[in-house]
């Protein structure tokens, strides 16, 4: 099937094939994402109006939307511009008035002729006792009565599209709905209770009541489903074309691992060792790992790199461990070399900073298989890096690494076992949306040794007092991060800018004690303030957030975060694991100004409270929604139209179960139920997943 199939032709035409869709509609409804009658038929109503026809305005508790059968009477024409015309109308059991503004009376006297009957529906309120319906939304002879629904749907509207145009364009989409085959598994239907595909959509748009419009009504969740389903299609076709890609196998002797084991000061947590044997197992597979390595901040996931990659050497081959910046990839190596000489194994890094011959002595060394494992940054992506046989490459912090750039590492090394490993809490739900094409692994225990953070919370106007509290901790010879807000005074914002508290603080604890680092400072220069942090030639690095993701300075025991309640509460969690690496008892201070906002106190409170990442994220997720977490225009995770990752983390899971089965079951979806999955691709706009089947 080479383009989209002729069924859904009259779903993506254009919009103004639809009754009622004008070019200057058309040109709205563009500004709130709709521009197909596909579009519009994704756009689900939010509410619904009540316009059960009632005997008379007094039925309803006022103000109220009402429908009701009227007699027309007297018209009484504005006295001024502006001013209202009101028209006198009876129902069964009184009288009230027809209200409108900016009125033509020659129109009015045509809609409502005196003396006939018509059927009024709108809000009514009472204005000194006599109840009034403003502007009605609907006005119909008895014979037009069903254009009136008894329940009508709400639609989220852009200036310029009325609720009427919305109900007139949807009903004409509807006529549109072509029948398709089911790709649902058929228990799992019929066990959830869900209509088919074509009567969930008409369902949806046609609510008769308010529980019609739930996330849980059948044909609302069947439709939230569908749109899950085709995204984890989408990942378990990308994740089996990783995987169908043959893997090598690379079994491990133990010999080198046994040796690191031998020479660690402390045992791995059980968490740890799990991780170390899914990734042993999985790379004994003739099948290509595509592993996330999920562990809280300070879980020890080196150790679990580490082991993995010993697995390749084992086997005879290489590994290569990725970070996303220089400083990364220099703590890596630095973590990691002191394993690597129990073990006796030779580690490289490789960084866009190597130039020349020796740059060539490296890339030479690692063609003939003499470096085992290569620590870097994406330098190790450039096309004149040759490994002599790579097996396994780790992607540290992969967030910055979409699907698409996962496919590519393997290009590197045919069939490569991928490992990711990120510091971020990932909850459950965003998990399945962004790494539905892996395995999980996940670190939830702490290694031993490590001592739990305090955590205080401290108004600004306290700041003397924390200087104070500085000056005694660095006389002690201890190491601190002063996390700042913003750099920019041009921000306008109140906020002290990080130059500014980096001279408040020099002056307060001496010269030379206290470095910067920001975000707007030559790399170089940020290196180097780093550095000398790391050697303890600075006692204090007063910072932007740059020093968020990993850096490694086992002596800084104090973390004080200036303006705490603007920063998100995952950003406040990896801020705070930057302390507490040692074996010392460290203290995060959170200063905010006061008054805080409720969720600003609730965020702090969380931190204050627990220390565990995971629920730190799901609490985060509930705060902020799940766009907002992570900043969807970088982070490949799919805006849902229907589906709402949050409430509906279960029915993601159902979905995910459910594709893996259907690809393992079907691989190139040709069976009835692979080609009506076929079509639901089409239909969801997941061509990236319909050319890894045409080419799969």
């Amino acid at each position: 099937m080479t383009g989209r199939p002729e069924l859904l032709f009259p779903l993506f035409a254009d919009i103004t094939t639809l009754a009622g869709v004008g070019p200057k509609v058309a040109q709205n409804l563009a500004q709130i994402d709709i521009q197909r009658p596909r579009d519009l038929l994704f756009s689900l109503p939010y509410s619904g109006v009540d316009r059960q026809r009632r005997s008379s305005v007094l039925d309803a508790e006022l103000p109220n939307t009402v429908t009701v059968e009227v007699l027309i009477g007297a018209h009484r024409p504005a006295r001024n511009r502006g001013g209202a015309y009101r028209v006198t109308v009876e129902d069964s059991r009184t009288a009230f008035q027809l209200v409108f503004f900016h009125a033509r009376g020659d129109y009015l006297k045509k809609v409502l002729p005196e003396g006939e009957r018509r059927i009024v529906s709108g809000k009514v309120e009472l204005f000194d006792g006599v109840p009034q319906m403003v502007h009605p939304d609907h006005i119909v002879t008895e014979a037009e009565a069903a254009e009136i629904p008894a329940f009508e749907p709400v639609y989220p509207l852009t200036a310029g599209v009325t609720l009427k145009t919305m109900h007139k364009a949807t009903r004409a989409a509807l006529e549109k709905l072509p029948v398709l085959e089911e790709w649902i598994d058929p228990s799992q239907k019929s066990q959830a209770k869900w209509p088919d595909w074509h009567a969930a959509m008409a369902k949806a748009h046609t609510p008769t009541q308010l529980a019609d419009l739930a996330a849980t009504a059948p044909a609302r969740e069947r439709l939230a489903y569908d749109e899950f389903f085709a995204h984890q299609v989408t990942l378990a076709l990308a994740r089996s074309k990783l995987q169908r890609a043959k893997g090598i196998i690379s079994e491990a002797t133990g010999a080198l691992q046994r040796k690191v084991l031998s020479a660690l000061p402390y045992t791995p947590t059980d968490a740890q060792g799990r991780a170390i044997a899914d990734v042993t197992r999985d790379m004994a597979k003739p099948l290509r790992m595509n592993r996330l390595l999920q562990g809280d901040v300070g879980a020890g996931k080196t150790l679990v790199a580490f082991m993995s990659l010993l697995v390749a050497v084992e086997a005879g081959g290489q590994g290569v461990m990725m970070a996303p910046t220089e400083i990364l990839a220099r703590q890596h190596l630095a973590g990691l070399r002191p394993l690597a000489e129990s073990a006796g194994v030779v580690l490289e890094l490789l960084t866009g900073r190597d130039k020349g011959k020796e740059r060539k002595a490296k890339l030479d060394a690692l063609a003939r298989g003499d470096i085992h494992i290569l620590v870097g940054t994406h330098a190790v992506f450039q096309p004149d890096v040759h490994f002599a046989d790579l097996r396994l490459a780790i992607i540290d912090e992969q967030h910055r690494f979409g699907v698409r750039q996962r496919l590519e590492l393997g290009k590197k090394g045919a069939g490569v076992d991928v490992l990711v490993m990120t510091a971020t809490p990932i909850p459950r739900s965003l998990a399945l949306a962004q790494y539905g094409d892996m395995d999980v692994s996940i670190l939830d225990e702490k290694p031993p040794g490590r001592q739990p953070i305090k955590t205080a919370l401290i108004s600004t106007a306290r700041m003397q007092e924390v200087v104070e509290h500085l000056r005694k901790a660095v006389s002690e010879g201890k190491q601190a991060y002063w996390v700042c807000p913003l750099v920019d005074e041009s921000e306008s914002v109140d906020l002290t800018a990080a130059e500014e508290r980096f001279k408040h603080l020099r002056a307060a604890l001496g010269e030379g004690v206290v470095g910067l680092v920001h975000g707007q400072m030559p790399p170089a220069e940020k290196d180097a303030a780093m550095a000398a942090f790391q050697r303890g030639d600075t006692s204090v690095l007063v910072a932007t957030t740059v020093i968020e993701v990993g850096v490694d300075v086992p002596n800084a025991t104090i973390m004080v975060i200036e303006r705490a309640e603007i920063f998100g509460l995952a950003q406040l969690h990896q801020l705070r694991g930057r302390v507490g690496r040692g074996d010392q008892a460290s203290t995060c201070l959170l200063m905010y100004q006061a008054p805080l906002s409720e969720n600003g106190e609730k965020r702090l409170t969380t931190l204050r409270e627990t220390e565990d990442g995971f629920r730190i994220a799901e609490t985060d997720l509930e705060m902020r929604g799940t766009g907002d977490l992570i900043g969807t225009a970088q982070s490949g995770v799919p805006r849902f139209r229907i589906a709402d990752l949050e409430s509906q983390t279960a029915l993601m899971a159902v979905a995910q179960s459910d594709a893996r089965k259907l690809l393992n079951d079907d691989p190139s979806l040709e069976t009835a139920r692979g080609r009506a999955a076929r079509v639901l691709l089409w239909l969801m706009e997941q061509d990236q997943a319909i050319r890894l089947i045409s080419v799969g």
